[in-house]
């Protein structure tokens, strides 16, 4: 009985392959976005919150700590302000913080951001949040105008060890005049996979002493002239990187900067601001969750229209097979069957579909922000949405087998007027 039942099911796939193929399309859309949905923000969550490995908090300018989050370590947003170069040295002198890194921001090569920093943000293999220079290159002389670019800026750009730039006043492409001053780049950075791939790195006094820059740390405007060594009062940052020696440390600069403060902001925990982000966030996935789960329905809906209508075409072949002695459960179970087969095959097919967008999307998110999606990770949804699909398809093969079931023999064999 199985091998007729498979051979009848076979025959009928066969005859209507057309049908068959748009149908089973229609459910791999429906798996596949449902699938990619799903699986593009759990990484998404797990690839932001990931980013800035080796760093607890950040402090800005007072404001948003998602600003601030978005723009000093995404480099995804315009900086909310400046702090005084006193609040720096107060921080890295403070022993409960293990690392203070500050950075300069404000001017682009070729839509990349050109950041100021020190030689605390570059270090050995090992050392979580600091970066590494891909050999033969290193990492630039404070005391020069040299720079070491991201994986990615040496890639879009082509820009190479010793190669010359000059930055741009502004963070995105063609914002502003381009600076008197240029820079040799010295290296390349190891590809870590993080927004850093996308920054071009130069001294942090490049950034003080950069052409047209003003320094107003002491309230009033400082132009920093050629050999002329900058007071301290006058110097700014845009933020300041911290990694912590224990928990504790955040919870009291917590208390003392945002609550008691009025001069900065601290972002911590880091990944709470991020995850708070996507919470916010949160109606714009499950909007498109039930559109996905729409599509899948309309795709169950389409195998339950398509059987129904091949029912009028095989009346008159059911009532023979009736007539030769085949059960009314064969016939139903062959109905459903066809069904189950259709939905089965479009919800492989979604994987592939699943695969596709997850790889643009990646290709995306990667080239606008760094972080990196992993197109072909493992997610239960890629077992659950399948199973589901299938167990749907074969449902909407109830209806159209249970008048497969009804049919009777004298009437279907009876020719049709």
């Amino acid at each position: 009985m199985k091998g007729a039942l498979a051979l009848i099911i076979r025959r009928s796939l066969r005859r209507h392959a057309l049908a068959t193929t748009v149908t089973a399309l229609s459910v791999a859309l429906g798996v596949g976005l449902v699938t990619s949905l799903v699986s593009i923000r759990g990484q998404a969550i797990s690839a932001f919150t990931r980013a800035p490995e080796g760093f607890d908090a950040v402090v800005g300018a007072r404001g948003s700590q998602l600003q601030l989050v978005l723009s000093a370590l995404f480099h995804l947003d315009t900086s909310p302000g400046n702090i005084p170069w006193s609040l720096y040295q107060q921080l890295a002198d403070d022993g409960r913080i293990a690392r203070a890194v500050p950075l300069a921001m404000g001017d682009s090569v070729r839509g990349f951001p050109v950041l100021g920093t020190t030689l605390e943000l570059f270090g050995d293999e090992g050392t979580p949040g600091q970066l590494r220079p891909r050999a033969p290159g290193r990492v630039f002389d404070p005391e020069r105008r040299e720079a070491v670019i991201g994986a990615t800026v040496a890639t879009r750009t082509g820009l190479r060890r010793g190669h010359h730039f000059r930055p741009t006043h502004g963070v995105v492409e063609d914002a502003g005049h381009e600076h008197e001053d240029d820079y040799v780049v010295v290296g390349i950075l190891e590809r870590s996979g993080t927004p850093a791939d996308r920054v071009i790195w130069i001294p942090l006094e490049g950034i003080f002493r950069m052409s047209d820059h003003v320094l107003q740390g002491a309230g009033e405007e400082f132009i920093a002239h050629p050999e002329e060594e900058i007071p301290d009062e006058h110097k700014e940052l845009s933020a300041v990187l911290l990694a912590f020696h224990g928990p504790q440390t955040g919870i009291t600069l917590d208390y003392s900067i945002n609550r008691r403060g009025r001069e900065a902001t601290l972002a911590w925990p880091i990944d709470k601001v991020l995850v708070d982000l996507f919470d916010r966030l949160e109606w714009i996935h499950q909007l498109l969750a039930a559109m996905a789960a729409l599509v899948a329905v309309v795709a169950a809906a389409s195998i339950l229209a398509s059987l129904t209508n091949a029912l009028a075409e095989r009346r008159r072949e059911l009532a023979i097979l009736r007539a030769l002695g085949a059960r009314r459960r064969t016939l139903l179970a062959a109905i459903v069957g066809e069904a189950t087969v259709i939905a089965a095959l479009g919800s492989v097919a979604g994987l592939v579909v699943h695969a596709a967008i997850v790889l643009a999307v990646a290709a995306i998110l990667r080239q606008q922000t760094g972080v990196v999606l992993q197109p072909l990770a493992w997610h239960p949804i890629l077992i659950v949405a399948p199973v589901a699909m299938t167990i749907l398809g074969a449902g909407a093969g109830l209806i159209p087998g249970w008048r497969a079931y009804a049919t009777d023999v004298a009437t279907g064999l009876t020719p049709a007027r």
